[in-house]
């Protein structure tokens, strides 16, 4: 018989079996059944909050007062004595003894493209080799198979400048992040204001007009029917892991886990308290899906109104005012996550990192901004597997270079692997058949850090 007649008489005998016994037949139906069956247990996840654009080290974590270097922002004590941070954050001030402050970072690379790519894969960009990005490899790591929901999830990204550093790389798009709010800049509803409920609602998640559940089911096992049939023949990791992303995204849109991205759910106090507005939904919902069982969020920053240029903390102009904005969405965000987490008893599990691509120049310029800097800036690391309540590093009086403790980039990945129970040195098989450890094998975990 003509291969091409057999193949569309079994996918066609498949198709009419899955439309009149789906329910009792096809994978979908017990996935989807199974998914809805029992929540998932949360394990140890991490919550990345994406600073897009470069924030001051100066006006936030490493304030430099009395200096011509420093600008107007002012220091305020916080719940740690001897450590002060800028003004504009008391409310993680006050909660200074769950954060460990690296001020001692530094790199080369000081565009938002290369910078972005190389602090969420490790690596500088070049070369014949697609990196993962921190939230596909680490997601991949702490997945389970069983999982109802995906092991990476994306809130409001701002990919436009390097959008590879936002992608799954040689692990494929099994670990593709799932995506919501993006190109939410404005998207304003008639009022003026962000829609946030609907933005961070995962989109077309219900079937068309006029097609049953039972119908869907049914297209769902064709399509699977044809892709066991191509990879039949065609076997490989690129076409099994397209396979498995169709099969998972279809389980999402049939499970009540679902539910994590219906905010309405919560009390109108808790919504309050970490700001409504995108970024402050946006860390509520990173809680809700840490608590069922997603093992990596990340929230990026790169907005607020009066700021809508997609990468707000690139401040090359009025840089104090446009900090000040930033902060005033930032500083109850991060402080309510810190909390929240806490009180669910979910804060020894999950860790919680802060950071963007590069920090921003000491010296001020004529148009009262700061420019591109990678020579010495801050990051901010919290919660599972970390000691707070110390700073590691120190700049110079002007904060132009690292005096003590430079930490690479590198480091900062290997320290987040540790904290969250992984290996730094495992290995994955890249496209061209070469194994590629998590993070560089130059890499130190910042020791002092880790609990």
């Amino acid at each position: 018989m003509n291969r091409s007649l057999d193949l569309s008489r079994r996918h066609f005998l498949r198709a009419g079996a899955a439309s009149t016994a789906v329910s009792v037949s096809g994978w979908l139906g017990n996935l989807a059944r199974a998914a809805d069956a029992a929540r998932s247990k949360p394990g140890r996840a991490c919550i990345l909050l994406w600073m897009n654009g470069g924030p001051s080290q100066m006006d936030t974590w490493d304030p430099k007062p009395g200096h011509d270097n420093g600008g107007p922002v002012e220091g305020i004590g916080t719940k740690v004595p001897g450590v002060r941070i800028s003004e504009h954050l008391p409310k993680l001030a006050a909660r200074a003894d769950k954060l460990a402050i690296i001020r001692g970072m530094s790199t080369k690379e000081a565009d938002h493209g290369r910078g972005s790519y190389l602090l969420r894969t490790g690596r500088v960009p070049g070369g014949p080799i697609r990196y993962p990005t921190v939230g596909s490899f680490v997601g991949k790591e702490l997945d389970r198979p069983d999982a109802e929901l995906p092991c990476f999830v994306s809130v409001a990204p701002f990919r436009f400048l390097s959008p590879e550093a936002y992608g799954p790389g040689f692990l494929g798009p099994r670990y593709a992040p799932l995506v919501v709010a993006e190109n939410s800049i404005n998207d304003l509803n008639r009022g003026g204001q962000q829609d946030v409920a609907r933005l961070l609602k995962v989109q077309d998640l219900d079937l068309p007009a006029g097609v049953s559940d039972t119908r869907g089911l049914a297209r769902a096992d064709f399509r699977d029917a044809l892709d066991a049939d191509f990879l039949a023949d065609r076997p490989g990791p690129s076409g099994e892991g397209h396979r498995t992303a169709y099969r998972r995204a279809n389980t999402l849109m049939r499970s009540a886990a679902v539910k994590a991205f219906d905010l309405t759910e919560e009390k109108d106090a808790i919504r309050d308290k970490y700001g409504r507005n995108l970024f402050g939904q946006g860390c509520l919902l990173a809680r809700r899906l840490v608590e069922r069982g997603v093992p990596f969020i990340e929230v990026t920053l790169s907005t607020v109104p009066g700021l809508n240029n997609g990468i707000g903390w690139d401040t090359h102009l009025d840089n104090f005012a446009s900090v000040k904005k930033l902060c005033d969405v930032l500083d109850p965000a991060f402080a309510a996550l810190l909390d929240d987490l806490a009180d669910r008893g979910l804060l020894a599990t999950t860790t919680v990192v802060w950071m963007g691509e590069f920090g921003r120049t000491p010296k001020i310029n004529p148009q009262k901004g700061r420019d591109h800097w990678a020579n010495s800036w801050s990051t901010v690391i919290a919660g599972g597997g970390i000691k707070g309540g110390q700073v590691v590093g120190q700049t110079s009086a002007d904060g132009m270079e690292v005096k003590d403790r430079p930490v690479s980039v590198p480091d900062l990945l290997a320290t987040v692997c540790k904290a969250v129970g992984l290996d730094p040195a495992k290995q994955n098989d890249s496209t061209i058949g070469r194994p590629i450890r998590l993070v560089e094998p130059t890499a130190a975990p910042i020791k002092e850090v880790l609990s």
